[in-house]
């Protein structure tokens, strides 16, 4: 997985590649954690991810927790296999996705 981060004055952009899984996970979150300050708008790119596990969703409930209580989340360009994802596991009623 590959994470590209674009940022501008409050707003920051995740561009995800690859796989979001157990073993790349933890580098998502460290990218949030990391970049988060300061910004109300949190957006992650999907157009290159082709899959995502419950290790993948953790993150994004968790970064979805944080920023509820200092600006909005949205995802973008997310790909049919992983919006059936969010569909089964219910994610598609709590992100905002476009």
């Amino acid at each position: 997985m590959t994470i590209e981060i674009k940022r501008s004055t409050e707003e920051i952009m995740l561009q995800i590649v690859g796989r979001l899984d157990t073993t790349t996970a933890p580098a998502l979150d460290k990218a949030i954690v990391e970049n988060i300050n300061g910004s109300k708008s949190l957006i992650f790119d999907f157009k290159g991810l082709e899959y995502i596990s419950s290790a993948g969703l953790r993150v994004l409930l968790s970064a979805q927790k944080k920023m509820q209580k200092i600006g909005e989340m949205k995802v973008i360009n997310v790909c049919e296999e992983v919006m059936e994802v969010f569909e089964i596991t219910g994610f598609a009623d709590i992100l905002v996705i476009e």
